[in-house]
């Protein structure tokens, strides 16, 4: 079978990643001039680990990710660095963490040349399988595929073709990103620190060098002529190790980004011969960390309904139907309820005003450990096909 996959962000390559090993001839249209990752670090969380072990992918992303993260103390901290509540570790014992940079290359690899094409800027896909697209300096062009994969973003141009697209909103909150230069002791602790209508959060890579993150409820159009002097200004009086992972990251690796979801849920991930896939279909904010292990999940589950007939010449249409159709009842479920909670933890951290900021640390400080268990458990116990 023949598939287009729009998007060679985290979950279109792994989507391409999981076709192609299936059997199916797959092309990867990006826009850009060049693969590459977008961002800083990411986490990966039992379900993303085994997302891509059910892609094949599992050990070689092991062999370039941090363990470190599920061995160290982490939790909810308070700005002046008491704990809160703590995580229980045994609930997080597959998490890891690495760099977009070397997990983008790694799922490039996995493709053959080939199969990637680009500065191929795709303009339309219609129910039927065609795709138009333009090479760089080149003249529109048509295809017909199978299976028709848009993993092309939170803006997917494919989504806001297709019904009830509910279009984007504004969380309410901005987040700057970096990765320190140098490694930076953390002392067994990668905490979460939430202040008022802040936080600040770390973690640590395979190499000793911390990710890091730091939200800000603010306007939407908001900008900082000088980032690193507006998060000293928020977060250089925070506890350590916080000031020394921002002077140990050089300006350049420091990036900032207004945080927007989807304005409301799709009914469904599809249209025809057409999936939707990852931020495309179900963009959500980052307060649990699922944005790419969720597309990761899309990615494996489209592989496992596709693997019997992925090497066939041609996919009947009934047979496509029938296959994203249990995609949709698969995904659209999961992804959204992870997105409210995920918009629920966000109100939570960024709660207003000093009072409360305050009701809010002693509901968490009451709040026992085997209600977070219960949750970490629900988000990583997931199998492709249910």
């Amino acid at each position: 079978m023949r598939v287009a996959v729009i998007g060679a962000g985290i979950g279109g390559l792994c989507a391409a990643i999981g076709l192609d090993g299936g059997g199916a001839e797959v092309t990867v249209f990006e826009q850009a001039p060049e693969v590459r990752a977008g961002g800083s670090g990411i986490s990966v969380f039992g379900n993303g680990l085994r997302a891509l072990d059910e892609i094949g992918m599992g050990e070689a992303f092991r062999a370039v990710s941090s363990a470190q993260a599920a061995a160290i103390r982490g939790g909810q901290r308070r700005p002046d660095g008491r704990w809160l509540a703590r995580s229980p570790m045994d609930a997080l014992s597959e998490l890891r963490v690495v760099d977009r940079a070397p997990l983008h290359e790694l799922l490039r690899s996995a493709l053959p040349a080939r199969a990637v094409r680009t500065g191929a800027r795709v303009t339309a896909a219609g129910p039927s399988g065609e795709v138009t697209w333009t090479p760089g300096g080149g003249e529109e062009r048509r295809e017909r595929f199978d299976l028709v994969v848009a993993a092309d973003g939170i803006g997917s141009r494919i989504r806001r073709s297709l019904p009830h697209d509910p279009g984007v909103a504004y969380s309410g909150y901005a987040t700057w990103r970096g990765i320190t230069d140098r490694p930076v002791d953390l002392r067994g602790e990668a905490a979460e620190t939430w202040g008022t209508r802040k936080r600040f959060g770390i973690a640590p890579l395979d190499d000793g060098r911390v990710y890091w993150f730091a939200v800000l409820t603010s306007d939407r159009d908001e900008r900082f002529a000088d980032d690193r002097a507006a998060l000293t200004e928020h977060f250089g009086s925070w506890h350590d190790p916080i000031p020394e992972l921002l002077a140990a990251t050089a300006a350049d690796r420091i990036s900032f980004l207004p945080i927007d979801e989807l304005a409301g849920p799709l009914p469904s991930f599809v249209h025809g011969r057409i999936a939707l896939l990852g931020d495309a279909a179900h963009a959500m904010t980052p307060n649990l960390g699922q944005g790419g292990g969720q597309a990761m999940e899309d990615a494996a589950t489209l592989a496992a309904l596709f693997a019997p007939v992925a090497g066939s010449a041609a996919v009947p249409e009934p047979v496509v139907h029938a296959s994203l159709a249990r995609y949709d009842s698969l995904r659209v479920g999961r992804t959204q309820t992870v997105t409210r909670r995920s918009r629920m933890v966000g109100r939570l951290a960024h709660t207003p005003g000093p009072r409360l900021t305050w009701a809010r640390d002693v509901l968490i400080r009451a709040m026992p450990s085997s209600a977070l268990r219960r949750q970490l458990a629900w988000l990583q116990d997931w199998t492709p096909l249910g």
